[in-house]
């Protein structure tokens, strides 16, 4: 785990010296071999990235609220989670970068939605993003900046900790292991649990306590629900029963993330996603790319860079000519579909 202090060190080398490093590495070629520097670093950020990025962070500049947060159809303190880990992920400084000011203000907007019971309403999804954005700003933000001349609410850890302690309560009220939709629900789905697991793996690496119970309970009903096939089922907690690439890919990134890459149902759940990298999501692409990006990185790196300029291309046509992709929700989940050429965010690590 790593402490507070050491998250702020590597925060300001990465932004001190790292950023340099990474336009000096070159690409490799496919076929070449895979070193430990080209899976921490990469290599020079094609110049398609940088202009996707670029103009995402632009628009999403604009379009936050002055209280923090990005309004729209899906807003919360997730999505406002998902908006700033865009800013971050892409080794914006959070004290005294370009959008310095966005981030914290939108880290803000996170504290002061959280209720006194440590819920980020509207779901437990909004709760497990929420979760996933403070536990990657921990340590990167300077809490003697964060508020800037307002009355703090709670610090980052603090919210952690209430958000951590109701998700466990949350988890009891089923008989599971996972979640569902609100924090009293009897029932749980995988697609919601992924989001959860992200959220309090997150906190674990930061260094928070988060019940080792609650995580194997949670990955449990991952593993039950995964087919040998490595299709993985919406709820019930039974294998198989679908063919969602989204879910499938959610359930490979957790596991790996959870450092459960020996199982069977990590295995198969890879295969799965790896044999179909040309896969077109109708719905939910935007969601579909970022947990496809994420857990082809973690699993197959060669995979995931053909996934990757694929994904580039893809955004490279279809960002509107003021750099969004929708409303604020779908072009965060864009941005971080890419995010992973610049490598930033704790969360990426391999």
């Amino acid at each position: 785990m790593k402490t507070c202090l050491s998250r702020n060190v590597e925060w300001l080398m990465l932004n001190g010296c790292m950023r340099g490093l990474l336009a000096a590495f070159v690409m490799v070629h496919l076929s070449a071999p895979v070193n430990a520097a080209e899976l921490r670093f990469g290599g020079a950020i094609p110049h398609e990235v940088e202009m996707i990025y670029e103009r995402g962070l632009t628009w999403l500049a604009s379009k936050q609220s002055d209280e923090g947060g990005w309004p729209g159809g899906n807003d919360g303190p997730g999505v406002n989670g998902i908006c700033v880990m865009a800013f971050l992920a892409s080794g914006d400084d959070p004290n005294f970068g370009k959008y310095a000011r966005n981030i914290r203000r939108g880290v803000r907007s996170i504290l002061k939605s959280q209720q006194d019971s440590g819920y980020f309403p509207h779901s437990m999804y909004h709760h497990g993003f929420a979760m996933l954005a403070l536990s990657e700003a921990y340590g990167a933000v300077d809490e003697a900046l964060l508020w800037e001349g307002e009355k703090p609410a709670r610090t980052i850890s603090q919210a952690l900790d209430l958000a951590i302690r109701l998700s466990g309560t949350s988890q009891g009220n089923n008989r599971w292991g996972g979640w569902r939709y609100s924090p009293e629900a009897r029932d749980a789905d995988t697609s919601v649990t992924g989001a959860m697991l992200m959220g309090l793996l997150a906190a674990r690496n930061a260094g928070l306590k988060v019940s080792d119970e609650v995580l194997e309970a949670a990955l449990e009903y991952m593993r039950r629900s995964t087919g040998k096939d490595g299709s993985v089922a919406y709820s019930g907690g039974f294998g198989g029963m679908g063919d969602s690439m989204n879910r499938s890919a959610i359930a490979t990134l957790v596991a790996a993330v959870a450092k459960k890459k020996d199982t069977s149902e990590y295995k198969a759940t890879l295969e799965h996603i790896h044999t179909r990298l040309d896969h077109q999501e109708g719905h939910y692409k935007e969601y579909f790319r970022y947990y496809m990006a994420q857990a082809l990185f973690q699993g197959d790196y060669e995979a995931w860079q053909k996934w990757n300029a694929a994904t580039v291309r893809t955004l490279s046509e279809t960002q509107a000519d003021d750099g969004g992709f929708g409303d604020a929700y779908q072009t965060g989940m864009s941005l971080l579909a890419v995010a992973l050429n610049y490598r930033f965010l704790p969360i990426y690590e391999r």
